[in-house]
This record gives C-alpha cells, structure tokens and sequence, in this order.
C-alpha cells in the first residue's frame, strides 16, 4: 500500500458506515485533509444532521449538492425512455446515481484544490468501477484512493469494530448489516441474510412498499402523461421530476408495486443477490412501453428494444460518459420524439397496468383494426399472402425434391429431370402448393 502523503482528498462521502470510518482512516493514513463531498439525489432521512456528523468524525470541509432534478431528467428518464433496465429485472438505480455523484465530486475536488479522490466502495462491488470509469472521463491525472482495496477490514463486523475505537457513530449495528443504497429512483438493499439465495427477503426488510397486509384491497387508478417519452405530469396535472417521481413512489408504494429480488451478474465476475424497491420507476416503465406499442412502427419499436439491452449493460458498467453511451442515447430521443400522450395505470396488490391510453401520434387507426371491413380492401391480402409465403413455398418444394425416394427408373439409369417428373407432388406429400 502507498503511503504517499496527499495535502487534500475529496472523498465521496454518504454518512453510512463504510464513508464515516474513512475520513479518519485517510487523515491518519495519508497526513491529509479530508473534503467530505455528498450528493442529495433523494436519500431522504439519511441527510439529517449530515454536516455535523462528517465535522464531528475529522472532515476539514463538507459539501453537500442537491441534485435530485439532475438525477432524475439527466440520468433516469434518458434510461427510462430506452427502455432498460439489466437482465431484464433490475431498474438500475444505483448504477444511475453513481455516475453523477462521481461526476460531481471530481468537480468538487477541482473546486477545493483536492490532489486526489476517494470512495468507500468495496474491492468486490460495481460501484468502484463506476466511480473510477467517470473519474477516468473527468479527470484523470487524479489519484483515487479506495481504502476497501487497501486497509485490513475485511468485513461489515470489521467496520463496526473499527467505529466504535475511534468514537465514531454510526445508525448501522451487528443486528442490520445491510448494505442499502437509497435515491428517488429506489432503494436497495444487500449482505445479511440476503447473502445466501436460498433466504427469503424478511417482510421487515422493505421500506418503500407496503406489506401485502398492508395494501389497499381496491384498485386505484393515475393517468401518467408523457412529452417525448419523458413523464411530465399526472392526472392532468404538469409536474417537475421530483414532484412527479414522489408522488408515483407514494402511490405505487401503498399497493406494494416495484419489488425485485434476483441473482445478478456483477461487472467484476461474481454474481450477487439484491433486492431492490423500486415503485415509481416500476410504474413509469409500465406507462411508457405501453405507449410506445401506441405510437412506434414495428421496426423502430423492436429495434430500440434491442439497443435497450445494451444500454443497460453500459449504465451498469458504468460506462456513462463513454461515446457509445451518448450515441445510443442520442438515438432514443429520436425513436421517443413521437412518445407524447397519456396512460391510465391500475394499481392493486403489487401489480401496476396499463389499462387504457391516448396520444396525438397514435398509430392505431380504429377503422383499419375494427372487423368491419370499411376503407380495408381484403381481396388485397390474397398478392400479399402469396408474395409472403413464396420463400417458404420455395423451400418446401427443394425439401420435398431433396427426400422423395429414387424411383425405378432413376435406379435403371433414367435421366433425373424425367425421374423427378414421376416423383410425389407437393399435395401428396400433405403440403399447399402456391400457384404464382
């Protein structure tokens, strides 16, 4: 381990466990200064008396952003609106917030005359990547210190131990070690009995979604409006991003909407289990591929849904600020231009749908879908069956030419094109034939 002494660090700091116990570890390690940078992108509670207790534990300066607007309209719906969410389950909520905090730390860093950066994520995680790719982006003549990769604490239990030798308090205790990470977007939580896939999630465990106990036996019903693929407002009412997201996780939360717990494929090679609750985001994904079935042609809809795949391994990689990023993004706000309307979602017992929508761009014209036949000419569908099915017609006949058995003739030495003239036609063989 280095020991090269640095006059200033910024470190990423939460108030949790893991970031209080390193603002002494750094100024007794390195001889330096400590800039204890925090990011407000939701966490609620988590920010009370935040000032005073990064101070209270050896932090030279605190910094703390409310970037909640940016978090949601910059990081969260442009993912949103692509559709992504990684290995088909998780809403990436963490993975969002990372970039930008990092973002904004090595500006704070800038700012202050830091020498070097440093975060409290593990050495097995994904979030050290995530910082150290857009520190990378950003700045990267800037050390970066990751005291889990560097100091003897090994476990959760360790950094208790070391916590309460140095004085240093802490809300986290023997009897909860998760490892929760909480935004507007959702909250996750890892470690404890959760380590082991075989345990069921305690009910206790949640915190944003309501126990099925708990949750209203009637459904209830919000119409959830979109300007371009981005969610502008609800029931008839415009509202700004952290309006809206906190009204939808009120709603969503009550009937218990936005759970998932699953086995995920970490970046850095091992799989992990996390359960995470993610209410309005839950609902807005409903909404809004809803309305792209609405509005998208075929084409374009499966082809964004393809490219949302990748998306999402980039946001979890923590490739945020890389161009391949930038261009996919760039190409959703095209495929999403027509994406304006409205849908009327159905919460009932962990459950949101879609159950009606409307939208200037609709592509769904009701005198072509209806059965009567008005404007729609069905004799037209006679050409383009046959011109469909030729290629498959096509290959149907090779096949059955390829296997008819050889005939007497073929086997007396009879040329094939007469042999095959005897052979068994294609309604014999049970297939149609398609006369052009």
């Amino acid at each position: 381990m280095t020991t090269k002494p640095f006059r200033r660090v910024a470190l990423a700091y939460s108030g949790g466990l893991d970031t209080s116990i390193i603002v002494p570890w750094l100024r007794e390690t390195y001889g330096c200064e400590v800039v204890a940078y925090c990011a407000d992108v939701g966490q609620g509670d988590e920010l009370s008396d935040l000032h005073e207790r990064a101070r209270l534990i050896g932090a030279d300066q605190v910094v703390l952003e409310d970037l909640r607007e940016t978090f949601l309209v910059d990081y969260a719906f442009p993912v949103l609106k692509a559709g992504a969410m990684y290995e088909g389950r998780y809403l990436l909520g963490t993975a969002l917030a990372r970039p930008l905090i990092a973002a904004r730390q090595v500006a704070c860093a800038l700012d202050t005359g830091c020498d070097a950066l440093a975060h409290g994520c593990t050495g097995k995680g994904n979030d050290q990547v995530r910082f150290e790719l857009t520190a990378m982006a950003l700045a990267p003549d800037l050390p970066i210190l990751a005291p889990w990769r560097e100091w003897d604490i090994t476990s959760r239990e360790d950094a208790l131990a070391y916590a309460a030798r140095h004085d240093i308090p802490v809300k986290q205790s023997k009897g909860d070690l998760y490892s929760r990470d909480a935004n507007l977007w959702h909250l996750s939580h890892e470690g404890g009995v959760l380590e082991d896939p075989a345990n069921s999630p305690p009910e206790s465990l949640h915190k944003l979604t309501a126990s099925p106990a708990e949750r209203p036996t009637t459904p209830e019903t919000i119409d959830v409006t979109f300007t371009k693929g981005v969610p502008t407002g609800l029931d008839g009412v415009t509202l700004d991003a952290v309006s809206l997201v906190e009204r939808l996780n009120e709603v969503a939360g009550r009937h218990g909407v936005g759970r998932a717990d699953l086995v995920e494929s970490r970046l850095v090679g091992m799989k992990s289990r996390g359960v995470y609750e993610t209410p309005a985001g839950t609902a807005l994904y409903e909404a809004l591929e809803d309305l792209a079935r609405l509005v998208l042609p075929h084409d374009l809809h499966r082809t964004r849904a393809t490219l949302a795949l990748t998306y999402a391994d980039i946001v979890y990689n923590g490739l945020w600020f890389s161009p391949l990023r930038r261009s996919i993004a760039a190409f959703m706000d095209e495929a999403m231009s027509m994406a304006t309307g409205t849908v009327t979602l159905e919460f009932l017992q962990g459950n949101v749908r879609a159950i009606a929508r409307t939208s200037p761009n609709s592509l769904y014209d009701t005198a072509l879908a209806s059965f009567d036949m008005t404007g729609y000419r069905p004799k037209d569908a006679e050409g383009f069956i046959r011109l469909f099915g030729l290629p498959m017609a096509a290959a149907s006949r090779q096949r059955v030419d390829a296997t008819a058995p050889a005939t007497g003739a073929e086997a007396n030495g009879t040329p094939p094109g007469e042999a095959a003239a005897s052979a068994p036609t294609a309604h014999e063989e049970g297939f149609v034939d398609v006369a052009l």
